[in-house]
């Protein structure tokens, strides 16, 4: 089941073509990997997924449903079903874990206790017991990024979005939160869209990888 797709995308910035009639698609619980040089264009589709902006042309196709086209936003990105992973990780650094995790919660309703229960449950499957009330500043790298993955799955999002999320991390425990993240998309059956220029990131974790250089896919490799 096709859960992407793009179709004829284009997105420039500045006067500057930074995609260039992009086609691809991307089926339910794949882990698939956007890999090349910086500057040429992974961020960016990520960013058209999420719906934070539109192509200038062509279109994007979530589960069947046109999402974006031709300069416009149909469907916004808290209609998505898309999580995402920063690559700075975007976290409120004056919130607790719990005030960070919770923010998506509370937009969508759920009850205090529904949230309590949540972000416990979550807690809990990224290592991170009875952190609910430390501040953010006082995590390490890798507890950050522990907190930045409990956001973005605590709603279960069908497809969640990677955006360089190892790459300030030494290798050790980048090493150790790839393996973690693959067991996660096991365990939860999320789409897994994956940016990095990292190969031993791209090995771990593709099943499928796509390879872009300025602005074009040069290749798409299944991995099996």
């Amino acid at each position: 089941m096709k859960v992407i797709e793009f179709e004829s995308v284009f997105k420039g910035y500045d006067g500057k073509d930074i995609l260039k009639d992009i086609n691809f698609e991307i089926f339910k619980d794949e882990r698939v990997v956007f890999f090349g040089p910086s500057g040429c264009g992974k961020t960016t589709i990520l960013r058209l997924i999420a719906g934070f902006i539109p192509p200038d042309r062509g279109e994007i196709i979530l589960n069947g449903r046109v999402v974006s086209k031709n300069g416009k936003v149909i469907v916004p990105p808290e209609d998505r079903n898309v999580g995402m992973v920063f690559q700075d990780l975007a976290l409120w650094p004056h919130f607790s874990v719990r005030g960070n995790i919770e923010l998506g919660l509370k937009a969508k309703g759920f009850s205090k206790t529904e949230r309590k229960k949540k972000i416990r449950e979550i807690l809990s499957l990224v290592g991170l017991n009875g952190y609910e009330n430390r501040s953010v500043n006082e995590l390490s790298g890798g507890e950050k990024q522990r907190v930045a993955l409990s956001r973005a799955l605590v709603l279960n999002p069908e497809m969640l979005l990677m955006d360089e999320p190892l790459s300030s991390l030494d290798f050790e425990l980048n090493e150790r939160l790839r393996e973690e993240i693959v067991k996660l998309q096991e365990k939860f059956g999320f789409t897994l869209i994956y940016v990095t220029h990292n190969r031993e990131e791209l090995s771990h974790i593709a099943k499928r990888v796509v390879y872009l250089k300025d602005g074009e896919i040069v290749e798409i490799e299944e991995r099996g």
